[in-house]
């Protein structure tokens, strides 16, 4: 086999000329979103104060959206790596709480980047957005398998997305000095009595649904099964649980 030939330097030197362009642009447009709003964020606008031609732009982000979508990345890394650095805990309700507190805070710290994030027509899910779900889920995940989960895990992950969504609609459309976090505290506590069995023990509970949540977010690491009947088996789990929960509301 012919080894692979080493890149000619020509090739690699552009690369960091590339990475330059492309953060100052996403330092540019950040900038101007803070400033100036979301009307200011313009291709010109932001071209002009990245030092750079509009074309770039294009070429690096594909489209406005692409451009949105990197600042979103960008912000939201600083935030997070700013607000969360070593707050992490063992405890999966309060690791669940920091993430909903670190939600909240981004949004009323970056309310424009929030809003170009969700604004209705917006071309397919935002990617920024989907990587906060899937950490939200992963978060989940630890709650459903330490045996201390009420409803299935899907249950909770859009009880906990809607209840957010709606405490960021509600405190945007106050003014700052009227804003109320509490209402947010508020939420999330109402939020995670209906999804947590609180003080909960599975083994001695009555109660078999903490029990079944734990075992659908184990499903996948069972042995002797097949892939599709781990999904048939994590299927018959949470149409259980669910069937639980109508019962009790019933």
């Amino acid at each position: 086999m012919t080894p692979t030939a080493t890149p000619a330097p020509t090739h690699t030197q552009p690369t960091p000329a590339r990475d330059d362009h492309r953060l100052r642009i996403i330092q540019a447009a950040a900038g101007l979103l803070t400033a100036h709003g979301a009307t200011a964020l313009t291709t010109r606008a932001v071209a002009e104060a990245a030092g750079v031609q509009a074309p770039t732009i294009y070429r690096l982000f594909g489209d406005k959206d692409g451009l949105v979508e990197a600042v979103a990345e960008h912000v939201m890394s600083a935030h997070v790596a700013e607000k969360a650095a070593g707050s992490a805990s063992g405890d999966p309700i309060d690791d669940l709480r920091l993430g909903w507190d670190l939600q909240i805070d981004f949004a009323l710290t970056h309310p424009e980047l929030y809003e170009l994030l969700n604004r209705s027509g917006r071309a397919g899910a935002s990617p920024a957005m989907s990587a906060g779900i899937d950490v939200l889920r992963g978060r989940i995940r630890r709650l459903a398998s330490a045996g201390i989960m009420r409803v299935s895990e899907e249950r909770a992950l859009w009880l906990i997305h809607a209840a957010g969504a709606g405490a960021v609609v509600a405190l945007l459309e106050a003014p700052p000095e009227r804003r109320d976090r509490g209402l947010a505290d508020a939420l999330f506590d109402s939020v995670l009595a209906a999804i947590v069995d609180h003080g909960a023990a599975p083994v001695a509970s009555h109660d078999v649904v903490p029990a079944a949540v734990a075992l659908a977010a184990q499903v996948s690491e069972l042995p002797g099964l097949s892939p599709e009947e781990r999904a048939l088996l994590g299927q018959w789990l949470t149409r259980a649980v669910d069937a639980a929960n109508e019962t009790r509301r019933g």
